[in-house]
């Protein structure tokens, strides 16, 4: 996957970047909810001057793992752990950041604080009014991600919103849950309905949503790295061992050093070192 490119760099995902002299291509594929950081590393590297050019796609955990496994990417990115049969002896695992998953409603709703089962219940359909759970008596509208989503993986783990149907785990989230493609699609959801309810990647919370407190847990950074927030997973960058080429590896590098894990804490992310 080597190639001289020179000029504009586009990075997917509304990221534009322009280099003078960028050497060789770092094909860059996975997760919706990590790939806004490995955005700003990206641009921030070759901002730098490093001679390479960084392209990222964002399909989702499912593909990002794919793309490593079967080398048609240099790197691919999850933020879900991998699962036993995505598991592999050459498959390689850093983890660049860890987040929290918050549990978000409109900043309307009263309701503050759910518990990790009452969540369960909600996307189970066992509970579809807010007035069991203290607020008013109003439809619940649970909302989630599509299924090769990380986020949804790593929630449904969680939460237990798993069931085993012919000896195969499926999900356990009800049908009538609403379905986002996409982390921001998710959010703007949920900030434009109040009795709506989604669970978004902590470090993209604005003041459009609420997260929630979980088992009286607030969900903050701090108690994400305290272990009371419960609701967390990793950001993971996967790679075949022994192809990174010498570039690819110094980036890698770079992505657990001081510098870049200063930029994931200055967007909200929990830090590796």
């Amino acid at each position: 996957m080597k190639k001289t490119v020179i000029g504009a760099i586009a990075l997917l995902g509304a990221l534009t970047v322009t280099t003078a002299s960028a050497k060789e291509t770092i094909s860059v594929v996975g997760s919706n909810s990590a790939s806004p950081l490995v955005e700003v590393f990206a641009e921030t590297y070759m901002n730098k001057g490093e001679p390479v050019f960084i392209e990222i796609q964002a399909p989702g955990s499912s593909a990002g793992i794919r793309a490593a496994k079967d080398g048609s990417a240099d790197l691919g990115i999850s933020s879900r752990d991998l699962k036993a049969e995505e598991k592999s002896a050459d498959l390689k695992e850093l983890v660049i950041a860890r987040d929290g998953i918050a549990v978000v409603v409109n900043p309307n709703n009263s309701v503050k604080d759910l518990t990790t089962e009452q969540v369960t219940r909600i996307y189970k359909g066992e509970i579809s009014n807010w007035s069991e759970v203290g607020g008013e008596n109003k439809p619940i509208v649970a909302i989630t991600r599509d299924t090769a989503s990380g986020t949804r993986g790593a929630f449904e783990d969680i939460m237990s919103l798993k069931m085993e149907i012919s000896g195969k785990k499926v999900s356990a989230i009800s049908q009538r849950a609403q379905v986002a493609n996409g982390n921001g699609a998710l959010k703007v959801s949920v900030a434009n309905n109040p009795y709506a309810i989604g669970y978004i990647s902590l470090g993209t919370v604005d003041e459009t949503v609420q997260p929630l407190a979980i088992d009286g847990a607030a969900a903050t950074v701090d108690n994400v790295k305290n272990g009371s927030y419960k609701v967390a997973r990793p950001f993971l960058v996967l790679y075949k061992d022994g192809a990174p080429s010498t570039e690819t590896q110094q980036f890698l590098d770079w992505m657990v050093g001081d510098e870049a894990q200063a930029l994931s804490a200055d967007k909200g992310y929990i830090t590796v070192n």
